[in-house]
């Protein structure tokens, strides 16, 4: 269920010239998104067909080096692993954004050769974790073992965590640094406010406190590093 389709991107992809394909629909409900209507009321919004998307990727064929695959949370489509296999067939590199709460289908498109790329939200310490994702008695497992087969693998991939006033506090980044100990990836995103959240109230931190809870995560992951100031 096709949403969205960001036709180029310099910036998704590291290394890629590359488009970002939007999915429908979620099974978080994190205050600070900012495509509430993917994961509120997806089956309202339009729908681009399969058909639109390929006939654009192979018009592009040579121009872009990849697709990015990203949400609400991709891993939800039945017919996924379908997809990316014609993407794949087109020669595109695939990046996939995940919430990480689907191991077994994260594993699955994987070790079949369907990604090439994985970034993974991490939306706090595990201690705090279900009040980012917006669920009640929040079950972590997944989480953590989707952390831990990329942390353990040979994929290239990303964790990166959005921070919001409010909703972080200082100490989630020690917490989180334990958690993530020697990410080869680590990215901490300033939050920028959208007019289709599905919280109200959100605001972002300024650059100073930015770089501060990088410096607390410098002694866990040596490879943290600010994105989007």
């Amino acid at each position: 269920m096709i949403q969205g389709l960001q036709k180029l991107t310099l910036l998704d992809f590291p290394g890629k010239v590359a488009c970002t394909v939007f999915t429908g629909g979620c099974n978080f409900r994190c205050p600070f998104c900012h495509n509430a209507s993917l994961v509120l009321n997806p089956r309202q919004n339009p729908v681009i067909s399969q058909e639109e998307i390929f006939g654009f990727l192979k018009k592009r064929q040579g121009l872009l080096d990849g697709v990015c695959v990203s949400g609400g949370e991709p891993l939800l489509q039945k017919d996924i692993a379908d997809f990316l296999r014609r993407v794949k067939e087109l020669d595109y590199a695939v990046k996939l954004d995940t919430n990480g709460s689907f191991l077994r289908e994260l594993k699955e498109l994987v070790r079949a050769g369907l990604v090439d790329y994985v970034a993974m939200d991490i939306k706090s310490s595990p201690e705090h974790y279900g009040r980012l994702a917006g669920i009640e008695n929040f079950d972590m497992e997944p989480i953590r073992e989707s952390a831990d087969f990329l942390l353990q693998g040979d994929l290239p991939y990303e964790f990166r965590t959005t921070v919001v006033r409010g909703l972080h506090e200082k100490a989630d980044f020690p917490a989180i640094g334990r958690w993530l100990r020697g990410a080869r990836r680590y990215y901490l995103q300033q939050f920028v406010d959208s007019p289709d959240l599905i919280g109200q109230g959100c605001q972002s931190f300024n650059e100073e406190e930015m770089e501060e809870f990088r410096q607390i995560l410098l002694k866990d992951i040596p490879a943290a590093e600010l994105r989007g100031q």
